[in-house]
C-alpha cells in the first residue's frame, strides 16, 4: 500500500494493524542481531536467541498470572495451541461440552475427534446475543466429562463469557477448563489461577500486538498433554523420545524467534498502556459505532446491546445487501478494512438467527481513532440508501 492510499484498517480481531514501531524495530534487530537458533548451542548468538524467547515467556507469564514461564509453549497461532491442548487431553470415550459460539479451531478438532476417536460433544447456545447461562453449561457436564472449552469472547458477536464462573463449574466437578483469548489476551485481564483456567490458548498477532505467526498455549503445571508434534528440541538428544520437561516437551523445531522478539515488544507496550486502558479505549469506541449505526434505517445489530461489556467487536447486516458486497463497497470505495461472511463461527452464526446471511464484522483496535469510527457510520450510512 502507498503511502497516498489511505486505509482505514477495521479488521484488528482477525490481525491487529498497523504494529507499534518498537514492534517492527524489535523483529529487524532480531533478524539482524539474534537470528540463530535458540537453544541449539551455546555460542553467543545461540544465547542471545534463547535470552527473547525466555524474555517473551516472562512477559506472557506476567501477564496472564502463571507462575512458571515454562508452562507456556509457544505455537504458531491460537489454531495450533488449540490443537494441542484437544488432541493432546481427549482420549477415546471422553466427553467435551464446549459452546456454540466456539471458533472453527475448537470445532473442527473437536469433529474430527468425534468421528476418529469417538469422543462425544456437547454444544451450549447462548442467546441471540452471545449471552451464556452457566446453569446450562453445569447441566451438560456428564460422569465421563473430562474438558469443558469456551472462547473468552466471541469472534462475532463481541460478547463476553463468564470464564470464572465456568472455572468454578469445571473444578466442582472435576472437569479441565480450556479457554480460547484469541479475541481476549491484551484487552481483558486474565489470571489463570484465579479464573480456574487450566489451559489458556492465546494469539501473538491479535491483541497482544506482535507479528503473525506467534502465539501459545499455558498448560497447568499438573496436566499433562500428548505432544502432536515430535522432533529436535536441543534438549535430551541421546533419547528417542520427546523430551519430558516444558517447554521442550511441546516445542519441536526451530522456533520463530523474530517473530517472538517483536511479541516481546507488543507485550511491553501493552504493559505501559495498561489493558484496562486499551479495553476502556475499545469500549468506548464500539458503543460510538452501535449508536451511530443503530440510527441508521435497515441496519441489524449483532452481539451485546448499547451500554454492556463486550470486546471491540460489532457485527452488522445493512438491509436486503449481501454482507460480502457491504464489506467489498467499504473497501473499494471508502477504504475501510473490515470482514464479511461466517468468521469461522457457522454455530455463533445459529444462535445470532444470521446462518443464512453471514454478517459484516467490524473490529477496532488502540490504533483505531475516533474520527475512523466517524468514517465508517458515515460510509454505511450511504450504502444503506441503496438497500432498503
Amino acid at each position: 500500500m502507498s503511502q497516498n492510499e489511505r486505509l482505514i484498517y477495521l479488521d484488528h480481531a482477525a490481525t491487529s494493524w498497523p504494529k507499534p514501531p518498537e514492534v517492527l524495530e524489535a523483529v529487524v534487530h532480531a533478524m539482524r542481531e539474534e537470528a540463530a537458533n535458540p537453544g541449539r548451542g551455546s555460542h553467543r548468538m545461540a544465547v542471545k536467541a534463547s535470552r527473547v524467547l525466555f524474555e517473551t515467556r516472562k512477559q506472557l507469564a506476567a501477564l496472564f498470572k502463571v507462575k512458571n514461564p515454562n508452562d507456556i509453549a509457544f505455537s504458531l497461532n491460537t489454531t495450533g495451541a488449540l490443537n494441542l491442548a484437544i488432541k493432546g487431553y481427549v482420549k477415546s470415550g471422553d466427553h467435551v461440552v464446549a459452546t456454540a459460539v466456539e471458533h472453527n479451531s475448537v470445532r473442527r478438532p473437536l469433529e474430527y475427534l468425534r468421528q476418529s476417536k469417538g469422543i462425544e460433544v456437547t454444544y451450549v447456545e447462548t442467546d441471540e446475543r452471545g449471552g451464556l447461562d452457566p446453569a446450562h453449561v453445569r447441566e451438560a457436564i456428564r460422569p465421563n466429562t473430562k474438558l469443558l472449552i469456551a472462547n473468552h469472547s466471541s469472534n462475532l458477536l463481541g460478547s463476553i463469557l463468564p470464564i470464572a464462573d465456568l472455572g468454578e463449574i469445571a473444578r466442582s466437578r472435576g472437569v479441565r477448563l480450556l479457554v480460547d483469548a484469541a479475541q481476549s489476551a491484551g484487552l481483558l485481564d486474565i489470571d489463570v489461577q484465579a479464573m480456574g483456567i487450566d489451559m489458556l490458548a492465546f494469539p501473538g498477532h491479535k491483541g497482544l500486538l506482535g507479528p503473525q505467526g506467534t502465539g501459545g498455549l499455558y498448560i497447568s503445571p499438573d496436566l499433562e498433554l500428548e505432544p502432536h508434534m515430535h522432533g529436535g528440541t536441543g534438549s535430551q538428544s541421546e533419547s528417542p523420545d520427546q523430551p519430558t520437561t516444558r517447554p521442550d516437551r511441546y516445542e519441536a523445531g526451530t522456533q520463530n524467534t523474530p517473530g517472538l522478539a517483536g511479541l516481546r515488544a507488543g507485550l511491553l507496550y501493552i504493559k505501559s498502556c495498561g489493558p484496562s486502558r486499551i479495553y476502556d479505549h475499545e469500549w468506548q469506541l464500539t458503543q460510538r459505532i452501535i449508536e451511530g449505526l443503530a440510527g441508521i434505517d435497515g441496519i441489524q445489530l449483532l452481539g451485546p446491546e448499547a451500554g454492556q461489556p463486550r470486546s471491540g467487536i460489532v457485527s452488522f447486516l445493512v438491509g436486503k445487501a449481501d454482507p460480502s458486497e457491504t464489506a467489498f463497497i467499504l473497501d473499494q470505495h471508502y477504504g475501510i478494512a473490515v470482514r464479511s461472511g461466517y468468521h469461522c463461527t457457522p454455530q455463533a452464526h445459529q444462535c445470532a438467527g444470521t446462518s443464512a446471511t453471514g454478517a459484516v464484522r467490524v473490529s477496532v483496535g488502540y490504533s483505531t481513532t475516533t474520527a475512523e469510527a466517524d468514517a465508517l457510520i458515515e460510509a454505511v450510512a450511504e450504502i444503506s440508501k441503496h438497500y432498503q
